[in-house]
């Protein structure tokens, strides 16, 4: 997300609108982040005075902050990245279509709510959503009570990098919150004693109906959720999630892929004409992709890279058709190598991005159902190691005319791009979480 989050960004008035601010397409997630010393390591009898004062400037304070920003926003007020208003917020904010999540980050409570429960390891604060106080009483130190009505998300020091280690891709974040107030909505009361104990219990609860996480149970004549402490730390401990986390290791390539052309990007040296702040681009399809399909298509690209012709010094290439998580999307993977000559001429890099071109191309024709090919494009790198570069394309194909299809046919005509004899079809079932049994096949 380095392209699309902003740190303190100004209002018209030259007043920070919030400490982060990130936007990816219709989603804006405005965070705050706060730190008082009130509370100390002694429960004494003054603790619910302290309390009472911590939570009033880390919380209550910043709901009220959230909530303006978030009108400042939706009016289609201005945005600056600078206290005198001479850079204007890149990004679009559509606030007919914006999905905004406003997220508070209360630091400084850690230490004393250890003390509070010996279960709570993470010296997590309980959170509780209902309308007004629904007769809870909930004034004890280490619980706070959000109006459900307007809510907002409630990280503190220790389950902030939890949940953003665990749901570290834009796709899984947002599916979370969407789901957490999706919950909020659904029943009178939802109530959990840290945050990573929901993140537990929504980790662990499938839909297979609707194909998704959710929170709480599928029931409709339930009205209280009550997340108990330790769900998380009991699922950490489990094999299936060790056996995930060591899986997913090879995920990350993919988001090393889009890091360096990012950075490429902001620092002027990113070639052709995509403007990846906008919506149309690879690298933001690429984004969308969660974590496990990361996990897919790199496992994916790596077969490819093995499976290469071994044959350094002749004419050679490999296309690779994979899905996305949108079934409406897919990826076409080129590998290409030759000689010397051929690699060093000055129209090298321009044959080489046509050739993809041409492949995303036929891989619409053959898949009809497409609306949009991303295009990855590479020199061999089980030849060229180290030094490679990369090219992306995104072919949007939304509309594919008789016209489209007949002149990628007819650029295709000499290199039979997935119409080959040579062509073989995998069918793979992917799992966000990954047994044992099944990493040892």
């Amino acid at each position: 997300m380095k392209l699309w989050s902003y740190p303190n960004p100004y209002k018209a008035d030259s007043k920070e609108l919030c400490d982060l601010l990130a936007v990816f397409g219709d989603y804006v997630f405005i965070f705050f982040d706060r730190y008082s010393s009130q509370l100390t390591k002694v429960l004494d009898k003054d603790f619910q005075v302290r309390w009472n004062r911590w939570k009033s400037k880390v919380v209550d304070d910043q709901i009220k902050t959230a909530h303006g920003a978030e009108r400042y926003i939706l009016n289609e007020n201005p945005i600056f990245l600078d206290a005198k208003g001479t850079t204007p917020f890149p990004l679009v904010i559509d606030p007919q279509k914006a999905v905004v999540h406003k997220i508070i980050v209360a630091h400084g409570a850690k230490e004393a709510c250890e003390q509070d429960s010996e279960q709570n390891i993470y010296g997590s604060l309980a959170i509780s959503y209902c309308e007004g106080d629904a007769g809870l009483g909930l004034t004890h130190p280490f619980y706070i009570n959000i109006d459900k009505r307007n809510p907002v998300h409630i990280f503190d020091s220790h389950n902030l990098p939890i949940v953003l280690g665990e749901l570290d891709t834009v796709s899984d974040f947002s599916d979370y919150l969407d789901e957490k107030l999706r919950a909020v909505v659904k029943f009178d009361v939802l109530i959990y004693c840290g945050e990573e104990d929901l993140l537990g219990h929504y980790l662990l609860n499938y839909d297979k109906e609707k194909k998704r996480h959710i929170i709480g149970p599928q029931r409709d004549d339930i009205n209280w959720v009550w997340i108990g402490e330790g769900v998380w730390k009991d699922f950490t401990k489990t094999d299936l999630y060790k056996n995930t986390k060591n899986e997913n290791n090879v995920s990350y390539l993919w988001d090393k892929l889009i890091q360096r052309t990012c950075q490429n990007a902001l620092d002027g040296t990113l070639g052709g004409n995509s403007d990846l702040l906008r919506d149309e681009s690879a690298i933001f399809e690429m984004v969308k992709e969660p974590r496990f399909i990361r996990r897919m298509l790199m496992n994916k690209f790596r077969g490819s890279i093995f499976n290469f012709p071994d044959y350094p010094s002749q004419l050679a290439r490999m296309v690779t058709f994979l899905p996305s998580y949108r079934p409406e999307s897919g990826y076409v993977f080129l590998q290409f190598w030759g000689p010397d000559a051929i690699r060093s001429a000055p129209n090298y890099h321009d044959k080489r991005r046509k050739l993809l071109e041409i492949a995303c191309g036929a891989a619409r024709n053959k898949f009809a159902h497409l609306t949009k090919v991303i295009g990855i494009g590479m020199d061999a790198p089980k030849f060229a190691g180290s030094i490679n570069s990369e090219d992306f394309i995104l072919l949007p194909c939304e509309t594919w005319t008789d016209k489209n299809r007949a002149y990628y046919e007819e650029q295709n005509r000499e290199h039979n791009f997935f119409r080959t004899s040579q062509l073989k079809e995998y069918n793979d079932c992917i799992t966000r979480f990954v047994p044992p049994s099944k990493c040892k096949g």
